[in-house]
């Protein structure tokens, strides 16, 4: 079935029509500056195809909450764990309703986390469930930067994971990604080349001019145009849009966003003794509280899941949801479940050099296929129990007060560093040789040999260990706070256990 819907008009007053259908196979980038009417765009977007598709919006500002209020779009607060928001997602996609992840009143590295759970949960649907959605991020160069920031690492290739999933593999899956962006000199390039169809509106830096032209196949001196296109203008080109440029002015909309821009007031009228209002206290001042920045506070999870049966069970067709419950399991019972779930994970030679994003995910949908009772375990304390299975630390040295003494000397350092240092504290313990170069980069999940050595001058800078060599220049990590060395090891050695079973 071929839909299209009204994106307002073209040259000549004829209908600028976007082909949904076509939409779904070939995905759309739009670009703009702050005040180009690129939200309005979006909006003009998600109100038309509302009646014909599931749509799924990430929006880090709450514009697009207020679609709840007449298409009943299922708002989803950010502030949620990992596990939450993967668990959401797959019902959301299981009962076909549309929704709106607001990340609003979060920080950037939050919103980041937040968005690439949510996407990830999306995209790891059971085939089942892999009906068509329309995937909608705004200020999409915040989830897919083409450089890194200010944010962490693994925030970084969680968010930018799940935006190059989207846009590169989601297809077979239904997801149909539209993402927005004020720069695309920011935006990472593998994400933006898989779009087909484009919508550009006014830009005025001459990079993002460049590559906007690049991307509608036009002369750069053409790409002037793009300085002086009015609010609410765009030059779209793709097989869902035309096969041409072709200069479009977007229509109205029947929602509004929260926020709008600024409008000009005129000043109040000045009053006498004005530096007196200004630098005298108000008795009551000192006794008000602090005004803080207000944040909705999150729905619980069980509203929204509620909110998700009750939609699904209005339609004359809603699938019913077959709900297996859970058998018992003692403690101990479900320690060993996840001790054996998380050795199966990393015996997988590749599995050193994956995020521990990726990782996590893999364990909760391993987790649920041998249904592990309980609370799903934190993203930090997958983290710490990864440190401590890629140590190889068997179960008498875990049972031994020193091991004790160096998981809670371990906590000085980033979860990144544990396995490293979990790793030379193990050998320390059993007296085995120091690891070589290429195995404690393979702990820390990167190739790179000098990295590990700038890692063990970290360690030392910072108090934890103390290196030297012995007579035959074999090297030995000491733990002073510990008391105990490694026995002599060869750092420049290739062909330990560990090496050989990557191979």
């Amino acid at each position: 079935m071929r839909v299209g819907i009204d994106m307002g008009a073209a040259q000549g007053g004829v209908p600028a029509t976007l082909d949904i259908e076509e939409l779904l196979a070939t995905r759309l980038l739009v670009q703009g500056n702050s005040g180009s009417g690129k939200s309005h765009l979006l909006r003009r977007l998600l109100e038309q195809s509302a009646p014909w598709v599931q749509q799924v919006v990430i929006d880090p500002e709450g514009d697009f909450v207020t679609l709840s209020d007449k298409f009943g779009h299922v708002v989803i607060e950010g502030e949620r764990s990992d596990a939450e928001l993967i668990g959401i997602a797959t019902r959301i996609r299981q009962h076909r309703v549309s929704c709106v992840l607001s990340l609003e009143g979060l920080d950037i590295e939050q919103q980041m986390r937040a968005a690439g759970a949510f996407l990830n949960g999306l995209f790891d649907a059971d085939r089942d469930y892999w009906y068509p959605v329309l995937v909608v991020v705004d200020e999409a160069q915040m989830f897919a930067p083409s450089v890194s920031g200010d944010v962490s690492e693994d925030a970084r290739k969680l968010s930018l994971g799940a935006m190059t999933n989207l846009m590169c593999r989601g297809r077979k899956r239904g997801l149909a990604g539209v993402i927005a962006t004020q720069r695309l000199a920011k935006l990472a390039k593998n994400v933006a080349a898989e779009a087909s169809n484009f919508l550009m509106g006014r830009t005025f830096l001459d990079i993002d001019m460049a590559r906007a032209a690049d991307l509608l196949g036009m002369d750069r001196r053409t790409a002037e145009m793009f300085r002086d296109l009015k609010r609410g203008h765009f030059v779209a080109l793709g097989p869902a849009l035309s096969r041409r440029p072709l200069p479009i002015t977007i229509g109205a909309v029947e929602t509004s966003a929260r926020s709008s821009s600024p409008m000009l007031m005129p000043l109040p009228d000045a009053v006498a003794d004005v530096e007196d209002l200004i630098f005298t206290p108000d008795p009551d001042e000192m006794m008000r509280p602090l005004a803080r920045r207000a944040t909705p506070a999150p729905r619980p999870t069980t509203d929204i899941l509620a909110e998700l049966s009750r939609a699904t069970s209005s339609g004359p067709s809603a699938p019913v949801e077959t709900r297996v419950s859970q058998p018992d399991m003692s403690p101990q019972e479900r320690e060993e479940k996840i001790a054996s779930v998380l050795a199966t994970i990393l015996q997988n030679p590749h599995s050193a050099w994956q995020p521990d994003a990726v990782l996590y995910q893999e364990f909760l949908i391993q987790a649920r296929m041998r249904r592990i009772a309980g609370a799903p375990m934190s993203l930090p304390e997958f983290r710490r129990q990864v440190a401590i299975t890629r140590s190889g630390v068997d179960e008498v040295t875990a049972a031994s007060e020193g091991w004790q003494k160096a998981l809670e000397l371990s906590r000085s350092v980033s979860d990144d560093l544990q396995s490293v240092f979990l790793l030379l504290v193990k050998a320390a313990l059993g007296d085995e040789p120091c690891p070589s170069d290429a195995r404690i980069a393979r702990a820390y999940g990167t190739h790179s040999v000098r990295r590990a050595r700038r890692l063990l001058g970290y360690f030392e800078e910072q108090g934890l260990v103390v290196l030297h060599a012995d007579f035959t220049g074999k090297r030995i990590v000491a733990f002073p706070d510990l008391d105990i060395k490694t026995a002599p090891g060869d750092a420049n050695a290739v062909e330990d256990d560990i090496v050989r079973a990557a191979e």
